[in-house]
């Protein structure tokens, strides 16, 4: 009988953004394409992780908005692991920090295990070495650290030591780990939310917008440039550049916004695959 071609998804970096890697997954299990492995950056980890424990797209959405559409108690989970004073969380301007590994603990589902062995599809995250400019890539060993490690966003959450390192979110380095994939999969699937030039927009942004969208910018220049290099057999962009590294709260909008990319997945996997 003929071998169905293989697949590998890589997850990338955008905050808020990332959450229109939901209906792509959804896509993959409306095609039944299982990936052969994942690999994630920031909320790419996040969410990689989730999907490589064997929680559905579709699970994977209803735990999130059934999550964020409480505003009250996803404040209550941050304010449980936050650092330094409360005085200094309330300075104008001062963004609140908080502990990164503390912060996975509170918000991961109970059906993500706690080691990547235990996974069921192969799965690596991306996070970067701070004192030797570096990225480090895990796909072995301790589970929640990792993904802590790769959503350790500068100025919002404290870097993560681990194994002698000090590790910030993967996005400074490695926000579409597309490439970490090459020879894990026939074809290889890139879903990149760093999110593309903001049209109509002129207003002078605030100090704090200014700050943590300069991680876009620099994620958005990294990865275009990345894919200039050799890019993977498909490329998805949700349509999700309005929305700001921040915008949880906006999980309904964002979701709307990216869905027509299921339609997309569809197309353009099915054509590679014959479906």
């Amino acid at each position: 009988m003929a071998r169905e071609p293989s697949v590998a998804i890589a997850l990338g970096a955008g905050g808020a953004r990332g959450l229109a890697h939901i209906p792509v997954l959804e896509a993959l299990d409306e095609l039944g394409v299982r990936p052969t492995a994942i690999a994630g950056t920031s909320i790419g980890a996040l969410i990689g992780a989730g999907y490589a424990s064997g929680i559905s797209g579709r699970d994977i959405r209803h735990t999130v908005t059934g999550l964020l559409r409480n505003q009250s108690e996803v404040m209550r989970r941050v304010m449980a692991v936050r650092v330094g004073r409360v005085t200094d969380i309330l300075t104008i301007g001062h963004p609140m920090l908080v502990d990164a590994e503390g912060l996975v603990e509170q918000f991961l589902p109970p059906e993500i295990p706690t080691d990547f062995e235990r996974l069921k599809i192969p799965f690596l995250a991306v996070a970067t070495d701070f004192w030797k400019r570096e990225e480090v890539v895990y796909r072995s060993g301790e589970l929640r650290p990792a993904i802590a490690a790769s959503i350790a966003v500068p100025g919002l959450m404290r870097p993560v030591e681990r194994d002698g390192r000090i590790l910030i979110d993967g996005g400074t380095v490695n926000p579409l780990p597309f490439d970490l994939l090459r020879g894990a999969a026939e074809f290889i699937i890139a879903v990149d939310v760093t999110g593309g030039p903001v049209e109509d927009e002129d207003r002078m942004p605030t100090p704090f917008e200014a700050l943590f969208s300069s991680f876009a910018v620099m994620a958005h220049a990294i990865a275009t440039e990345k894919l200039k290099s050799g890019a993977p057999d498909i490329v998805l962009r949700p349509n999700v550049g309005a929305f700001g590294l921040l915008d949880f709260f906006r999980t309904a909008p964002i979701l709307r916004a990216s869905d027509a990319i299921k339609e997309e997945v569809k197309q353009k996997l099915g054509a590679l695959l014959a479906l």
